[in-house]
């Protein structure tokens, strides 16, 4: 058990040092209106034989939550004629897979408006046979949304068929120009709103899930809560404020960053601030961790982690951090706290899971739940327990 949890105030368990909101203003005061309700564009996601896998993650994402777009279905022909909510989660969505796109689009009445790139390969291009699918779709007439590394904006071919067709490549990963990014200046220390960073033991791990689900409890229960995205995923589904921050230069990662956050802060003055994580502190292969934990600063960290995870993802011969090593190292490296762990229950039974769940909140000290198999209240309670002061905010009714 880490010794720094076992100190914790018997009177408010796992909670050292929390902060107070800011009292210079009321909570829910001086909030802007929300913003008038807008049509979003149809889209397809095309995820061919990675629907419910770890590189299919922007599609499962997209399937799950999303703002920006209205799903209409997925192309993988491995599940062709299914229910994607059934594959990935056990519960219908009615947003069905079909094997290519003829498929799809013949399904509706109407072309849809876009088609979503929803792989994330790990050499972040590509395929040739995908190429012919994003042609395919722009000769119908269709947008493309792509999170690749490759920008497709700035292929001659796709371009060019682009051009001609009269339709937008919107690649998320490409940053704004070097001269127009900012370096980190320290201003995201006069935020008031209480930052909390989403991290996890390994990529790909359901960080973002867990903090979307997290940040529309909260907001149902009338704590305003901001999602700040660091992933193409994030910003697909609708993230207001964010950036891909490993397409960013490493100079001005934690400056961009810094802007999105002090600019959610600014503009929407909530009471949580959350920051989806990426990768791991741990893992050598990414330093996007690094930089979010600089970056962000954040007041508390909410850890993910996946019992049943062997080694990390693409790497067979890397084995899967003990949680309670990477809680130190976040400790150590930064002036946070970890106040929670979440479950991935990829690969476990309902009892594996109750167990560990158990077993980790007792050797670690702190409160442990799974964001999707567990009441939403549980995964509040990680932040309530450690931030009191918002239970003084009104809960919101519900019809």
């Amino acid at each position: 058990m880490n010794p720094k949890h076992a100190a914790a105030d018997a009177n408010r368990p796992f909670v050292r040092g929390a902060q107070a909101l800011p009292s210079e203003r009321p909570f829910n005061a001086g909030r802007p209106s929300k913003p008038p309700v807008t049509k979003v564009p149809t889209a397809i996601v095309y995820c061919e034989g990675n629907f419910a896998k770890i590189d299919g993650k922007t599609a499962n994402g997209l399937v799950r939550h999303s703002e920006a777009y209205r799903i209409l279905s997925v192309i993988d022909a491995v599940h062709a004629g299914r229910d994607s909510g059934q594959i990935l989660d056990e519960v219908s969505n009615h947003i069905p897979i079909f094997g290519d796109l003829e498929q799809a689009v013949v399904h509706e009445a109407t072309i849809p408006a876009t088609l979503i790139y929803g792989m994330a390969p790990s050499n972040g291009k590509l395929s040739l046979e995908d190429r012919g699918v994003v042609l395919d779709a722009i000769a119908l007439g269709m947008n493309i949304v792509s999170g690749l590394h490759e920008y497709l904006g700035d292929d001659p071919e796709i371009a060019s068929a682009a051009e001609a067709g009269k339709v937008t490549i919107r690649d998320i990963r490409k940053p704004r120009p070097s001269k127009d990014m900012r370096l980190f200046d320290g201003s995201v220390g006069d935020v008031g709103a209480i930052r909390i960073a989403v991290l996890g033991t390994d990529c790909a791990i359901g960080k973002r899930t867990t903090a979307t689900i997290l940040a529309s409890a909260l907001n149902a229960r009338g704590i305003r809560t901001v999602l700040v995205g660091t992933g193409q995923t994030g910003l697909m589904q609708g993230a207001k404020y964010g950036v891909a921050m490993d397409a960013v230069p490493p100079q001005f990662c934690c400056g961009e960053l810094e802007r999105a956050i002090v600019s959610a802060s600014q503009r929407e003055q909530p009471d949580v601030i959350l920051i989806e994580g990426q990768g791991a502190l741990s893992h050598p292969a990414f330093c996007t961790s690094a930089f979010i934990l600089r970056g962000s600063q954040p007041n508390a960290v909410i850890l993910q982690h996946a019992p049943k995870r062997a080694h990390r993802c693409d790497f067979p011969n890397m084995a899967m951090p003990d949680p309670g090593d990477e809680i130190a190292l976040i400790e150590a490296f930064a002036d946070t706290k970890v106040i929670g762990m979440t479950i991935n229950h990829e690969g476990m039974t309902e009892t594996a899971v109750n167990s560990a769940i158990g077993d980790y909140a007792r050797d670690l000290g702190l409160p442990v739940t799974d964001a999707l198999s567990r009441p939403t209240a549980h995964l509040i309670e990680l932040v309530l327990s450690a931030y009191p002061q918002l239970r003084l905010i009104p809960v919101v009714a519900t019809e």
